[in-house]
């Protein structure tokens, strides 16, 4: 009689799921939101390339100074940079999200275990990581082909880093909260894009700052934009420019506290007014 043997197999455990840490949390999410950015020719020519095409149109029909030694490109460059961290930060988040909304996105991230910060910790990462491309494009573009002189001293590069990081800062704040206005991921464009190019208009983007009305002055004030350009304009320009500023000085003290003060008041409409969902889905 022979007896049969019988063996048996134990599968190995397995092995514990070790858990992701907020900062991977954050990288995974900011990975997906570029790839998604760059997937997309019309967000990166209109978010991305705009200032450089524009730095490359104005520079090359006005190639006088402005006085003082200061040519227009120098002046034009500083107007540049702070619409292009503003296009990035506030524009395109204005667009993009409610676009999201509308496609049922943030309702799906709802009902997954993700924490909802990874969503907005996405955003940020992928605002920083253009904002930054598009400001070093920019002034390879502007110092290589219309001889743009860049900051000679520790103190303006530092200035140009504070000045940017409150401004896109508090532009991608605006951005966030300004999503819920717009009642469709259609209208988003719409409502965003006419806002954007009217406070480049009196911000002194395009054109000499204390050379437009003075109603106009007082109104773009108001908003960060301006003071982004103001803080810039004393890292690109000589400091006996600034005695062309409205207050006769560039005024870095009061260019800090509007723009942390935006970032409070962007902040703030964030937590009270951002929405998850569509109107229609309650």
């Amino acid at each position: 009689m022979s007896t049969a043997a019988t063996t048996t197999t134990t599968r190995p455990a397995p092995s514990p799921v070790r858990p992701v840490g907020p900062l991977a949390l954050a990288l995974r999410q900011g990975r997906l939101e570029l790839r998604q950015f760059l997937r997309s020719r019309e967000s990166v020519v209109f978010t991305m390339l705009f200032p450089v095409v524009m730095i490359l149109i104005f520079a090359s029909i006005f190639r006088g100074d402005l006085g003082g030694g200061v040519r227009f490109t120098q002046y034009f460059v500083t107007g540049m940079i702070a619409t292009g961290l503003m296009t990035v930060g506030f524009q395109s988040l204005a667009i993009q999200i409610p676009i999201e909304r509308d496609r049922g996105v943030l309702k799906r991230f709802m009902g997954t275990p993700m924490p909802r910060w990874v969503y907005f910790a996405g955003k940020v990462i992928m605002v920083a990581v253009i904002g930054v491309t598009e400001t070093v494009l920019l002034l390879a573009v502007a110092a290589g082909l219309f001889d743009l002189t860049l900051p000679q001293t520790a103190d303006r590069w530092l200035t140009l880093g504070w000045v940017s990081v409150l401004g896109i800062t508090a532009c991608t704040l605006c951005g966030i909260a300004f999503s819920s206005l717009a009642r469709s991921g259609r209208s988003a464009s719409a409502v965003a894009t006419p806002i954007a190019l009217v406070l480049q208009f009196i911000s002194g983007v395009f054109f000499v700052f204390t050379e437009l009305p003075t109603w106009m002055q007082q109104v773009a004030a108001i908003f960060p934009l301006k003071w982004m350009c103001q803080g810039l304009r004393s890292v690109f320009l000589p400091d006996s420019f600034a005695a062309q500023e409205p207050a006769g000085s560039f005024e870095l003290g009061r260019v800090a506290l509007v723009l942390a003060a935006w970032c409070v008041i962007g902040l703030a409409l964030c937590l009270t007014t951002f929405r998850w969902t569509t109107r229609r889905d309650g």
